[in-house]
């Protein structure tokens, strides 16, 4: 099994973080990507570590680095990793290099990447996936993963989860992928909540007033998929419909049961605040956009979900990095 070549398409944080371990497990894996970032591969490897004491080097030499699209001719399965704006261009070099015998596994944020793969590549194998860790750089080819949580990916013909499955880099299949990402949806709602206070996770999380914000949009978000009757499955221990009552408790007791709910690193923060310190575009409209276009599908308000958006494009076009607002800069 472990001869089925894999193509990473996107070889950002995420990309490299997954290929280099599953090069380090064995499988042959073509990073595709930025000249950039490959360069750095090439000359410095890839180091690979975790807030749990993981600590992997990959030589250079053993994954295949390419930035020609031509590459995905090779693959058996395509781990799509780049952000949800660019599905339709990767969907269309997939289409145009790929067999349609490859298995397509979208490990992107929100719910319309999948779905454009889909519309894009009717004759693929096309299965969602939900990547619950955030994996931050480090140094030229070092990458981190800061927070915990095992990849789920939507179950199929084939059991690309076994297949994948390594010590340090865990896949479950499921058979409710949707559920799971919208699960995971309303916890990236907080996304842009961390880049626009410009903390670590930590801090924010232990922060009551930004805690309050995170679950008013959580609610507003909960209130539009019942609206739509949409069911979310958890990705922590508790039910979807707790966390906002969670998130409002006391710091105290908040740390208590969140110690619980998600390991953290403690200078972890989220990909959409190194995108805004980087004058990078952000997947804003993918996430709390989502939610205020299905909420004015049901007349539901979402007015906090709203504010957070704004101040994210007035960051994301001011290209000032992070602006490092407090919580009543958004109520």
């Amino acid at each position: 099994m472990l001869n089925q070549p894999i193509v990473v398409a996107g070889a950002g944080a995420i990309g490299c973080f997954v290929g280099g371990l599953l090069a380090a497990a064995g499988h042959p894996v073509t990073l595709l990507g930025r000249p950039r970032i490959l360069d750095h591969i090439r000359s410095h490897g890839l180091r690979l570590t975790d807030f749990g004491g993981l600590d992997c080097a990959v030589d250079g030499s053993d994954v295949t680095l390419s930035d020609d699209l031509a590459c995905l001719a090779s693959a058996r399965i395509i781990l799509v990793c780049v952000k949800t704006g660019d599905s339709a261009t990767i969907a269309h070099a997939i289409a145009t290099h790929a067999a349609p015998t490859a298995t397509v596994l979208s490990l992107q944020n929100g719910m319309e990447a999948a779905q454009v793969l889909r519309q894009c590549l009717p004759q693929f194998d096309v299965r969602a996936g939900m990547v619950p860790f955030n994996v931050v750089p480090t140094a030229a080819g070092s990458y981190h993963r800061a927070t915990s949580g095992d990849i789920v990916i939507e179950a199929g013909p084939k059991d690309i989860g076994q297949h994948l499955d390594t010590p340090d880099l865990m896949f479950t299949e499921t058979g409710q992928i949707e559920a799971v990402q919208w699960g995971k949806l309303l916890i990236n709602l907080n996304n842009g909540l961390n880049a626009l206070s410009g903390l670590t996770l930590q801090e924010q999380l232990l922060s009551r007033p930004w805690r309050c914000i995170m679950a008013a949009q959580m609610a507003e978000a909960l209130l539009v998929l019942k609206a739509h009757g949409i069911s979310a499955a958890s990705t922590t221990p508790l039910p979807v419909g707790l966390i906002p009552w969670v998130l409002r408790l006391p710091t105290p007791l908040f740390s208590r049961v969140a110690t619980k709910m998600l390991t953290i690193d403690p200078t972890a923060r989220t990909s959409m605040s190194y995108d805004i310190e980087l004058g990078k575009p952000t997947e804003i409209d993918a996430l709390q956009g989502l939610i205020i276009d299905m909420g004015a599908q049901k007349s539901v308000p979402t007015p906090m979900c709203i504010r957070v958006s704004q101040q994210i494009k007035r960051a994301q076009d001011a290209r000032q990095g992070l602006p490092n607002l407090t919580p009543s800069d958004l109520n």
